[in-house]
C-alpha cells in the first residue's frame, strides 16, 4: 500500500495557519487526502492558503464533513492519536511502532486521526480507531502543535513504506469502519432492548465491545453473520412464549 492511500483526518481544527502547514507537509510526502471534521476556521482562506505554499492543491481538494464516521467512510483501519494515557486495551504506541500497520496490504484505505489543538479526542472519538499513537516527547513539555505532530507522522508513514509488511487476508476481505459502526448499533439496541445495557452505561459499556472487536480485524463475511445473529435474536424476541 502506498502513503497516497492514508487519509489524515483533523476534527475540528481551530487554526487556518496550522491547516495551512498541514496541507504543505503532507505534500512533502506524497499524502494529498485531507479530511476536515467540522472544521472551525475558515481552511480555504488567505492565512491557510500562505502557509500552503506550493500546496495549495491539497488544501482545495480537502473535503469537509460533519462527523467523524462520515471521515472514515471506507477505511478499513485507522489510528487515532492521544497525547493521555486512556482506559484502553490496546497500548499507546509510537508512530515508528504502529504506523507500518496502516500500509499492510489489507488495510487499504486508512486513516490517521488528530484532535482539536487544544484538547485532542474525546473518548468517544477515539473509539473509532483499533489502535492509538503518542508521539513521544520530554516529560517537561510534552505538548506538540498540531502541525508539527502531523509532520512527524508522515515523515514516519513515509520512512516505513518501504518495508510494508504484507499479510494474508485478502484487503477486500476486511470489513470497513462503516459495516462495522452499523453493527455496533444493531448490537448496542439489541443489548439495550433485553436489558443487558442501561442508557446510562450503554456508552461506557459499548467500548468494551468495540474494544474487542477491533482487536480481531472483522471480515466482512464475519461482520454480516453477526448480524444475522441479532436480527434472528431479534425476530425470536418477538415470537409468542420466547420472551
Amino acid at each position: 500500500m502506498n502513503v497516497s492511500e492514508v487519509k489524515i483526518i483533523l476534527v475540528e481544527p481551530g487554526g487556518a495557519l496550522n491547516v495551512g502547514s498541514i496541507a504543505r507537509v503532507m505534500k512533502n510526502f506524497a499524502l494529498h487526502q485531507l479530511v476536515l471534521v467540522n472544521p472551525q476556521c475558515d481552511y480555504l482562506g488567505e492565512e491557510a492558503t500562505r502557509m500552503a505554499v506550493h500546496a495549495k492543491d491539497v488544501l482545495e481538494s480537502a473535503v469537509s464533513v460533519a462527523t467523524l464516521p462520515q471521515a472514515l467512510q471506507g477505511c478499513k483501519r485507522a489510528i487515532a492519536t492521544t497525547a493521555r494515557t486512556r482506559d484502553f486495551n490496546s497500548p499507546l504506541q509510537s508512530p515508528r511502532e504502529v504506523l507500518p500497520w496502516l500500509l499492510e496490504a489489507s488495510a487499504q484505505p486508512a486513516a490517521l486521526i488528530f484532535g482539536r489543538e487544544d484538547r485532542g479526542l474525546s473518548n468517544e472519538e477515539l473509539n473509532y480507531a483499533q489502535k492509538f499513537m503518542r508521539i513521544p516527547t520530554d516529560a517537561g513539555y510534552a505538548s506538540l502543535n498540531l502541525a508539527s505532530a502531523v509532520a512527524i507522522s508522515c515523515y514516519e508513514l513515509a520512512q516505513s513504506q518501504p518495508h510494508t509488511v504484507e499479510t494474508n487476508i485478502d484487503d477486500k476481505e476486511i470489513a470497513s469502519l462503516e459495516v462495522v459502526e452499523a453493527y455496533y448499533k444493531q448490537l448496542e439496541s439489541l443489548l439495550l432492548s433485553i436489558e443487558y445495557l442501561y442508557p446510562h452505561t450503554a456508552s461506557s459499556r459499548m467500548e468494551k465491545f468495540r474494544q474487542l472487536y477491533n482487536r480481531a480485524q472483522l471480515q466482512t463475511q464475519e461482520v454480516a453473520m453477526l448480524r444475522g445473529i441479532l436480527r434472528q435474536m431479534q425476530w425470536a424476541l418477538t415470537q409468542p412464549g420466547k420472551s
